[in-house]
């Protein structure tokens, strides 16, 4: 379960924002984790509800966005959507896409105090 390691470099990225900024408490926290980056957005809400004891995230309302995925078809040139990496072109059935967006994990934004 790589979540379980994603939810340990949010929680570092926490850290070493805080230090840097000098907060004492993270009130919320909004994550972006797109369709293609693989990631089970469940399995990470876990692992960062399981770290959260005795860190600045506990306590915090986590918020996770799941935008749908995207890609440029080579063949028919058009941006079309893409559930899932290597779906065909809705558009013209081929394979030579290139994924240009929902392929993230990052964060968007911390309310903090």
């Amino acid at each position: 379960m790589h979540e379980a390691s994603l939810a340990g470099g949010v929680l570092q990225l926490v850290e070493e924002t805080a230090a840097r900024e000098g907060f004492q408490r993270l009130l919320a926290l909004r994550l972006e984790a797109g369709q293609l980056a693989g990631v089970d957005v469940r399995a990470l809400r876990f692992a960062l509800e399981a770290l959260a004891p005795g860190t600045l995230l506990e306590g915090a309302v986590i918020a996770i966005e799941e935008p749908p995925g995207q890609a440029w078809c080579l063949d028919c040139s058009q941006t079309v959507a893409l559930a899932q990496r290597g779906d065909a072109c809705p558009a013209c059935g081929s394979f030579h896409l290139q994924p240009n967006g929902g392929a993230e994990l990052r964060v968007l934004d911390m309310q903090v105090e």
